[in-house]
């Protein structure tokens, strides 16, 4: 897919399924904001794209509203206005209901949720300008219930639905999908599955939960977000695309 030219914004770029949408979207030829919670989280992601040009920091707290839109501006400011947002920043954390708190549900409805709605509404006046689009990056959480995450279920099924409601209301200028992964092999994921008392025997469940019996490779997320970002793409508005291995076709 050819994006030369291009300006997109990826939140939550840093790392992760983030940094390789940006490194994709760059290898295509496009302009891309590279976007980490802290300034040194943003420089780092900079410095491993090193052999890339065209593109800048936009770190920013996608938490605030002010964050929001301070790194989408940096964004638009960077490259005189935005084709495409990748709105992939998030946060996750099992606990049972009975340990959910208000701290954890605050920060997981201030990124998952606000973050979203916030940089749509920032980006919304130039993507307008350019006909660009939108992609969420929900999960299939998103789609289904599990037990032990109720919280990040909620903020990832409000993203699926927000992006539906998005859709309708400023097609037919801007475009909106959403993509739903499934275990995707991160950095996080890995740590998390070194913190189990077996973290083999935890890692073996992960790869068992799709019936395809095996986990995502960032490349594959990636690769599902620029397609859904290109013109291939531009009779398909409101959907949810599970990248799941098949967790949710019988569910």
């Amino acid at each position: 897919m050819d994006f030369s030219g291009k300006r997109v914004l990826v939140t939550g770029s840093s790392r992760g399924i983030g940094f390789d949408i940006a490194r994709l979207f760059l290898d295509a030829g496009a302009k891309v904001a590279i976007n980490g919670s802290s300034e040194s989280s943003a420089q780092g992601a900079m410095e491993r794209l090193a052999d890339y040009d065209d593109k800048v920091a936009a770190p920013g707290n996608l938490a605030t509203v002010e964050g929001c839109e301070s790194t989408v501006q940096a964004a638009i400011d960077a490259f005189d206005g935005l084709d495409v947002l990748v709105n992939n920043a998030g946060v996750g954390a099992g606990r049972p209901i009975a340990d959910c708190d208000e701290e954890m549900w605050d920060a997981h409805c201030d990124v998952n949720l606000k973050g979203v709605f916030f940089c749509c509404r920032a980006a919304l006046p130039e993507l307008r300008k350019s006909n660009g689009n939108i992609v969420n990056i929900a999960s299939d959480a998103g789609l289904m219930g599990v037990p032990g995450i109720t919280v990040y279920c909620g903020t990832k099924g409000g993203v699926v639905n927000m992006s539906r409601a998005m859709a309708l209301e400023i097609a037919p200028d801007v475009r909106v999908n959403c993509v739903c992964p499934g275990y995707v092999d991160t950095d996080m994921i890995r740590i998390s599955a070194k913190k189990k008392p077996d973290p083999e025997a935890y890692w073996q469940k992960m790869i068992d939960y799709a019936p395809l019996k095996r986990i995502a490779s960032t490349e594959e997320i990636a690769h599902a977000v620029m397609y859904l970002a290109s013109d291939q793409a531009r009779f398909i508005t409101g959907t949810s695309l599970a990248i799941d291995g098949g967790t949710t076709a019988g569910k």
